[in-house]
């Protein structure tokens, strides 16, 4: 076989260091932006926080960044508080305990904050009057609850998880059992929806009106009520429609989930990368300073390398090379969020002026030709970054959806259809709810076609129960 040499020319996309580095730094949300900065600041004495009032005149990534858009901002309000989750038959079920302003703050809830369910529990145990055993099986009992205050294992299943030596009689599992659902929060240690209630409903006092009615429902009759079958509970119940409405008002004051109150993860707070404000007629938006970190050079270290360029100080020339890149990068990362935000507003203007309901059909092509860059960038780009305007705060993904096409050729944003599906949906006769076949006919009669089924589809995501389930007595 014949050896020989050719020479080929051929083509190849080679990723730097440096462009690793930004396209990393692009998808990562504000939160692990700062973390990331902070883990990089740690390993590279080059690199180090800038202040806010620092007087030097060393340029950081956050005065760059910031400064690439000054706008007035116009007052922002805060968003608006999500709605409940719990929804459907149960309307404001587990809302107890909020602060509104006036002195019956409950301080329970506040306190539950910072404890977990089983520790809010074990505190009691410590303090009931019970032999040490029966003070062993309750603890065991408190460590097979869920987080929502359930014991959605069968005593049996548990006494099966223990070693042979320690014999418990049923007896026993038993009461133990009773002494954690006397436990405070009411309803704790319920096997089921039904027994929660019912527990709850008997530390009321004996005389609370429909008391003993609302009792008898929850224990033999919650499906029917769930079903929304007024005509079976009414005739179970022996009772007309002014009193199903008062035992129905009573049960749906009660908490589904007990231990709900208790948290063991911390809160994840959202700091939005972008703001918008309405300038004169038309919409803007600029970079949120506190989501912007403010990075530079460290001065003492920088004029060593100045005075000294010898091969002995070569990993710390290096270092300065990276702090230089992570500052450029960043200071790229928020130019390109702020142009695609700018992107998004200008073509969604109608949404900050009117609403959900005047959102138009957005995709992400659109918006990279608009700034010039590639549709996987753009999806890096609106994935965890916020944005904060008049209206709440938004996912910068939220302005982007599919479309439905109209009788007049144009197309309805899906984001849109929710809203007017929302909007019809809260304005209905709860005696006679509108249906999946009238919504859809209400649409058509405005021009917007959608199938049945895809009203059936959306309506789901906003979390809006069938039309069986919202009607009232």
């Amino acid at each position: 076989m014949k050896q020989s040499l050719q020479l080929k020319l051929s083509q190849q996309l080679t990723l730097t260091p440096q462009l690793q580095q930004s396209i990393r730094l692009l998808q990562l949300s504000t939160q692990e932006l700062d973390q990331e900065v902070e883990g990089l600041i740690q390993q590279n004495p080059l690199l180090e926080r800038g202040n806010a009032g620092d007087a030097s005149d060393q340029p950081t990534a956050g005065d760059e960044a910031a400064g690439r858009e000054e706008t007035e901002s116009a007052e922002i309000p805060s968003a608006a508080p999500t709605a409940d989750e719990d929804g459907g038959w149960w309307g404001e079920a587990g809302g107890r305990g909020q602060h509104n302003g006036d002195d019956e703050f409950d301080y329970a809830q506040a306190a539950a904050e910072s404890v977990t369910l089983r520790q809010h529990l074990n505190g009691q145990l410590g303090l009931v009057p019970l032999p040490e055993r029966d003070k062993t099986i309750v603890a065991l009992l408190i460590d097979a609850l869920n987080d929502d205050g359930y014991l959605t294992m069968a005593l049996e299943e548990i006494a099966a998880l223990l070693p042979l030596d320690m014999e418990i009689e049923p007896i026993e599992w038993q009461t133990a059992l009773k002494h954690l659902q006397n436990f405070d929060p009411a309803g704790v240690g319920a096997r089921d929806l039904s027994e929660c209630l019912a527990l709850q409903l008997a530390c009321l006092p004996p005389q609370t009106p429909y008391g003993k009615a609302a009792l008898t429902l929850v224990r033999h009759h919650l499906k029917a009520l769930a079903a929304r079958d007024y005509a079976a509970l009414k005739k179970a119940l022996k009772c007309d429609d002014h009193d199903l409405r008062e035992i129905q008002t009573l049960i749906t004051r009660l908490n589904p989930r007990p231990g709900g109150n208790f948290n063991s993860e911390e809160p994840r707070y959202i700091i939005p990368d972008v703001t918008v404000s309405k300038i004169k007629d038309s919409w803007h938006a600029s970079l949120n300073p506190e989501a912007v970190p403010k990075l530079r050079i460290n001065r003492l270290y920088a004029d060593i390398l100045q005075r000294n360029r010898d091969a002995s100080f070569r990993q710390l020339a290096g270092q300065l090379q990276e702090a230089k890149w992570l500052i450029k990068n960043i200071q790229q990362r928020f130019d390109t969020i702020l142009r695609v935000s700018q992107a998004i507003i200008d073509r969604q203007r109608h949404f900050f002026e009117h609403g959900e309901v005047a959102m138009r059909p957005l995709v992400l092509r659109e918006i990279a030709e608009a700034v010039g860059l590639h549709e996987s960038t753009i999806s890096r780009v609106t994935t965890h970054k916020y944005m904060l305007t008049p209206r709440g705060i938004y996912e910068l993904k939220y302005f982007f959806g599919s479309h439905v096409a109209t009788e007049t050729g144009g197309a309805c944003s899906a984001t849109a259809i929710r809203a007017l599906i929302k909007q019809m949906v809260g304005t209905e006769n709860s005696k006679k709810p509108l249906t999946d076949s009238q919504i859809t006919k209400i649409l058509a009669d405005q021009g917007i076609v959608v199938a049945r089924r895809t009203i059936a589809k959306y309506r789901e995501l906003l979390q809006i129960p069938p039309v069986n389930l919202r009607k009232s007595i």
